[in-house]
């Protein structure tokens, strides 16, 4: 058996090594994904854009202005003089926010009245205007405490705080979106490369003809599964390495947690993802459609209801349990909890175990499959 296993491992590795595209594609395709998501795919609000129109001119609306802009999340880019130019600039998108200083901030304010300050805010994407609404009345929340104590400490009067909130970010300090989001591209893109390349292998011998060879042979299903999903281990785990290392680099991304639990998570994962393309292998008759069927079954579940970018917690709950479907969700909660919280196995076993139940009936389906096809 075991020479058999290693015969059908070092056929199919020599197949890949021939095959430069897929090479190409096993190599090339990682590093443009992580660098396009990484880049592209990020959720920080920064340098936000917004106009300004300031009807008062006085020391304390450009004081305003100057705690505003001080933050860094925001870049004033023009100033208007008309509700008309306000407009315009909206529907434009030359801004994404324009702040309204009234012409009696500074008589309301000095003489204890509430002084009202506009925020027109492009409200297209939802995401965005929260957090430059949340932003700009941080800013202006610090400006009234600034003068607010001037004026009691004038007084011979303290400012009294009865409670006072101070948030603490736990694991992500700095609140990072790559961070979040690195985890989720690794378990995307090994997802993707190993349905593929598994599914592609078996059906190749199909259209070749060598799998009437290899059924004529004493090889059996289960050899021969484990035959084809071996290289293919090799190879992800050498991706998965690649990612991590070059996230690092690129982005900061450290290994808070054990080094060999990452490995374990991942080889039980990888072997998840195979047994999935093997089954595709089994069920598809070319490459054309195993490849279709394998972006459709690994690609678009792990994006949409892993948790990689939408929360599963915020779906509702028959996309909860149809999020099941794919192993990314239990891989995604396993690798933060070892890349950014550092926790140990105790936070995540049961995912291991849900990956491994995965592999194990996929692997058994793909078995019956190429039992069933040998005995036709």
């Amino acid at each position: 058996m075991l020479h058999r296993l290693i015969a059908i491992a070092k056929k199919e590795l020599k197949q890949v090594r021939r095959d430069s595209r897929t090479l190409a594609i096993v190599f090339i395709f990682p590093l443009f994904m992580l660098v396009l998501y990484g880049y592209a795919l990020n959720f920080d609000v920064d340098h936000i854009q917004i106009g300004v129109m300031d009807m008062e001119k006085s020391d304390l609306s450009r004081e305003l202005i100057k705690s505003i802009t001080a933050s860094g999340y925001f870049d004033v880019v023009k100033y208007f003089n008309t509700r008309q130019e306000i407009n315009d600039a909206l529907d434009s998108k030359d801004v994404q926010c324009v702040v309204v200083i009234p012409n009696d901030l500074s008589d309301k304010f000095y003489s204890k009245q509430t002084a009202q300050i506009q925020y027109l805010v492009d409200g297209v994407n939802g995401n965005t205007a929260t957090i430059a609404t949340n932003y700009l009345n941080a800013a202006t929340m610090d400006l009234s405490a600034k003068y607010t104590k001037q004026i009691l400490s004038r007084t011979g009067r303290d400012v009294y705080t009865p409670v006072d909130l101070e948030p603490v970010f736990w694991f992500n300090p700095d609140l990072k979106t790559t961070d979040y989001l690195i985890p989720g591209l690794v378990a995307s893109i090994l997802i993707t490369l190993s349905v593929v390349l598994t599914a592609i292998a078996i059906v190749r011998e199909k259209e070749l003809g060598t799998i009437e060879q290899i059924n004529v042979s004493p090889v059996t299903a289960f050899e021969l599964i484990f035959g084809k999903v071996i290289p293919y281990t090799l190879i992800s785990f050498l991706i998965a390495t690649m990612i991590i290392v070059i996230g690092h680099f690129l982005f900061g991304i450290v290994v808070k947690g054990s080094i060999f639990m990452l490995f374990l998570s991942t080889l039980l994962y990888v072997f998840a993802c195979l047994n999935i393309g093997i089954f595709v292998s089994t069920v598809a008759d070319s490459q054309q459609v195993a490849f279709q069927m394998s972006i459709m079954i690994s690609q678009l579940p792990s994006n949409l209801l892993s948790g990689f970018i939408f929360p599963i917690e915020s779906m509702p709950k028959f996309l909860q349990i149809l999020s099941n479907i794919t192993p990314s969700k239990f891989y995604l909660v396993a690798l933060r909890s070892i890349l950014i919280k550092g926790s140990g196995i105790a936070s995540y076993w049961q995912q291991l175990v849900y990956m491994l139940i995965f592999a194990s009936v996929f692997l058994i389906l793909a078995t019956i499959r190429i039992r069933r096809q040998r005995a036709q």
